[in-house]
């Protein structure tokens, strides 16, 4: 059952946040809401809680018509980027409160609170905590807090706005880490909205793309990873080099280089973009008649296990990310200046058919 939205359409004035959509979220699943800023998912997440109400469309939770039902009617749990925790309370009393406000007829008693709270606290790690007010807290543990406060109504699903945002990202990494195996352990059905590539694809089971207000690409963070289906979300998704070209009969020239482009066997001289991700780029010494886009070491990185390179073309001085092994960085013997091949191993090629 899940979650499901149905034509949502949502403008501020002439702005069209949402723009007539319609996803579903999976029973127990983490779903990761991906996007630059202002691409809608926060507002998604709004009409989902019930905070903000579509101009159009349905929210489904469990199979149920929500649209019409109260926030407080809907069993949401929401953690917000800047914790939202009460100063006055204690971490204890934080937890507790979404439970003492429950109608009479449905409020647990006061030893079944406490015992709540106290497994809450357990499940977060944080039960040492339980006397202290949150201005006592790091940035971690209140997030983790405002997390236990949000499970403690037992939501059918799980909201979270950037909840790592305000972090440093050390912890931030942590955290996340930390999300997942509490995730594994409770498997509520989860959606999360972050701008953070790396973070969506480490945690969550599926990433639903969006851009301007649409949704570009639902997947695993394997899927949209490997296989984009648009150039924004190739663009989007960790950084990519752009080697810009005609495609005629299966085949893109670019820079003096003809590469393969099967799935467009059909395109008659289209303009056409090729894609290649800096780890999927070849490198080597410039040998004259060599088949390759010429291209100078402007810069090169070499800690650890990576060699991070800068090369400019030397057609039209665009710049080239390449990523190699320090191995194959030793072995070239590299200098700065020096002219150097560079092929594309492995690229996803997109055509303007409208050109």
């Amino acid at each position: 059952m899940g979650i499901e939205v149905k034509n949502i359409q949502k403008r501020f004035g002439s702005f069209a946040a949402l723009d007539n959509v319609s996803l579903h979220f999976p029973t127990g699943q983490l779903t990761a809401l991906l996007g630059p800023s202002g691409c809608g998912k926060t507002t998604l997440l709004r009409i989902i809680a019930g905070l903000e109400q579509p101009d159009s469309g349905q929210v489904f939770l469990d199979g149920e018509d929500a649209s019409g039902h109260h926030v407080r009617e809907r069993q949401v749990g929401f953690v917000f980027q800047h914790y939202a925790l009460f100063k006055h309370m204690s971490v204890f009393e934080n937890i507790a409160f979404g439970l003492r406000v429950k109608p009479r007829n449905m409020r647990p008693s006061e030893a079944e609170i406490r015992k709540k709270v106290m497994s809450l606290l357990e499940l977060v790690q944080l039960d040492w905590l339980a006397d202290r007010y949150p201005r006592q807290l790091s940035g971690g543990q209140r997030q983790r807090i405002a997390l236990a406060r949000a499970l403690a109504v037992e939501p059918r699903v799980l909201l979270l706005d950037e909840p790592f945002g305000a972090l440093d990202a050390k912890v931030r990494k942590e955290l996340r880490r930390w999300l997942r195996r509490l995730h594994d352990e409770l498997h509520v059905t989860s959606l999360f909205v972050t701008h953070d590539q790396e973070e969506a694809l480490e945690v969550s089971d599926r990433i639903v793309l969006m851009n301007k207000g649409r949704v570009e690409q639902i997947g695993t963070p394997q899927d949209v990873y490997d296989h984009p289906a648009s150039p924004f979300v190739y663009g989007f998704l960790g950084n990519v080099n752009l080697f810009h070209g005609r495609v005629h009969e299966g085949v893109l020239e670019a820079g003096g280089m003809a590469l393969d482009a099967p799935d467009h066997a059909q395109a008659r001289d289209a303009n056409g973009v090729g894609f290649v991700r800096p780890h999927d780029i070849e490198i080597e010494a410039y040998t004259a008649g060599a088949e390759g886009i010429i291209a100078r070491l402007r810069h090169a990185h070499a800690i650890g296990p990576l060699a991070q390179l800068e090369l400019e073309r030397a057609d039209n001085a665009q710049l080239i990310e390449a990523v190699i092994s320090t191995e194959r960085y030793a072995q070239l013997g590299l200098t700065q200046g020096e002219m150097l091949l560079v092929r594309p191993k492995r690229l996803r090629i997109f055509v303007d058919h409208a050109a």
